[in-house]
């Protein structure tokens, strides 16, 4: 299983000399999963890869085969292996899908080769592949630091029960962070943190994102002004917009309304963090 995560807080610092951004943030997985199933094979294809989502990139653009790759060239492994990988978490939507089926298969071919690699061998392979990978080695909400590849595990005080929502568009991770600088507030739009019931809830990349994506801010604010929700944010880059619900919330019920006063064709997950 590889599961998605959401950004409870994400505070973006400034430039780094090697193009990306220095970001502090505070990510919990979450109970949405794709499912990744590896076996061993044999045959002069070294990585047989299959996806039930057409529009997940094939071959060596994908990133589950880049993350097989570095590991048989870390691990000099000449074995092929077959990887079945069926997508639930949507593309463009902050959850960090590709990242963590990356991950998953780094820690799967571990566990196939018997290869002993400790976590910290598996993270430093994960950096190369993307900046939210070794985050998932971990399987724990964690602090990350420097361009999101400075890993610290920690505990979550208590398992939050959240609803995820998601337009049809996706947002550019790599646009957010390139308007972060020049972006501004929109009126009437609350970016400051929120706390709910002891975690601060901000993220820095909702005020360039809104300011192109407006529907994500009035997502949020209406949700804001919903009995059910404790906090609402957007995750990492967006689209997906996030409440965490109070004790004792109708989150199907949450969901319906959004679909009825926002936007019939909203993707809803109702998850809780792992």
């Amino acid at each position: 299983m590889a599961p998605a995560k959401i950004n409870l807080s994400l505070r973006v610092l400034g430039h780094r000399s090697d193009g990306f951004h220095e970001i502090e943030t505070f990510i919990a997985p979450i109970s949405l999963c794709d499912e990744i199933k590896i076996e061993r094979r044999s045959g002069k294809q070294k990585i047989a890869f299959r996806c039930d989502d057409p529009s997940v990139p094939k071959g060596e653009d994908n990133i589950v085969v880049r993350a097989a790759n570095a590991f048989f060239e870390e691990t000099k492994i000449t074995s092929g292996v077959s990887i079945a990988l069926k997508k639930t978490i949507p593309h463009g939507a902050g959850l960090g899908g590709g990242s963590s089926d990356a991950a998953s298969t780094l820690v799967a071919l571990n566990e196939l080769f018997e290869t002993n690699l400790p976590r910290e061998a598996l993270a430093k392979m994960a950096e190369m592949i993307g900046s939210d990978v070794p985050f998932f080695i971990f399987q724990s909400a964690a602090v990350c630091k420097g361009r999101g590849e400075l890993v610290s595990p920690t505990r979550l005080r208590e398992q939050l029960s959240v609803l995820l929502l998601k337009p049809e568009f996706g947002v550019s991770t790599q646009w957010a962070y390139s308007r972060w600088r020049d972006s501004h507030e929109i009126p009437g739009v609350s970016y400051s943190g929120q706390q709910f019931p002891q975690q601060n809830f901000v993220n820095d990349l909702e005020r360039p994102v809104f300011e192109k994506f407006v529907f994500l801010a009035q997502l949020k604010m209406w949700l804001l002004k919903q009995p059910e929700v404790g906090a609402a944010l957007m995750s990492g880059s967006g689209s997906t917009v996030f409440a965490v619900l109070r004790s004792n919330a109708d989150a199907d019920l949450l969901a319906k309304r959004s679909k009825a006063e926002l936007d019939p064709e909203l993707w809803t997950c109702v998850t809780r963090t792992l």
